[in-house]
């Protein structure tokens, strides 16, 4: 089955490059491509999308246009993922965006749209209920993690810090031992004792590793 997308960005060029990349995957059907917030809203009202890809800045404004339509389409459609691009690893937008929670949830550099196997992982994680954060935003974010005091992140390992970055970008197991050259067996040993010093209990796996995520994003109040 196909993953339905609707896209905005304000940029003709990057539309239409956006735009024939994601013709070119066999199983992306692209539904509308649209330039401002007011039409993204309208074309997910009409086609009720999988996936909506979307630009931070937007018109009229080029502020904060496209987070603000994320937000909203997040909370009028659930079911509907939405992946953010941005030309900044911004800790501060994807706080924003993510503190609703990280499921179904993407947020990419436009510099890495260009990587077709990259972008259909993404859309396929994001279509799942999963999330898909930039490697440099994964690592901005732990950076600041770790700097603030007592924060559990400081009681990882580097191997652990480093699945736990594989995660927040999307990948199951079997992805990240290939990554990191481990087994998928050292790879749970790993993500079940980062698992504890999270403290994440015993809950689903897949909730527990969303939650995993969102202890990257929850330094809003500590750096203000």
């Amino acid at each position: 089955m196909s993953i339905r997308v609707v896209l905005a960005e304000d940029n003709y060029l990057l539309r239409a490059g956006t735009a024939a990349l994601l013709q070119a995957l066999d199983d992306v059907e692209l539904l509308a491509a649209v330039a401002d917030g007011e039409a993204l809203l309208a074309a997910v009202e009409e086609h009720r999308p999988d996936v909506v890809i979307t630009d931070i800045r937007m018109p009229p404004g080029h502020s904060t246009e496209g987070l603000a339509a994320a937000a909203a389409i997040r909370e009028r459609y659930p079911g509907t993922g939405v992946i953010l691009l941005t030309q900044f690893a911004d800790p501060q937008y994807a706080y924003e965006f993510l503190r609703a929670g990280a499921s179904g949830a993407g947020y990419l550099l436009k510099e890495r749209i260009g990587d077709i196997a990259e972008l259909q992982r993404s859309l396929h994680q994001v279509a799942a209920g999963g999330s898909a954060l930039d490697p440099q935003l994964v690592e901005a974010l732990v950076t600041r993690r770790e700097r603030a005091e007592g924060s559990p992140l400081a009681t990882l390992t580097r191997r652990e810090r480093e699945v736990l970055e594989q995660m927040a970008q999307g990948k199951n197991n079997a992805t990240i031992a290939k990554s990191l050259f481990l087994t998928e067996r050292a790879v749970q040993k790993h993500i079940n004792t980062l698992f504890a010093k999270l403290g994440l209990g015993d809950s689903v796996d897949m909730d527990r590793r969303v939650a995993a995520v969102l202890t990257l994003l929850d330094s809003k109040s500590q750096h203000q």
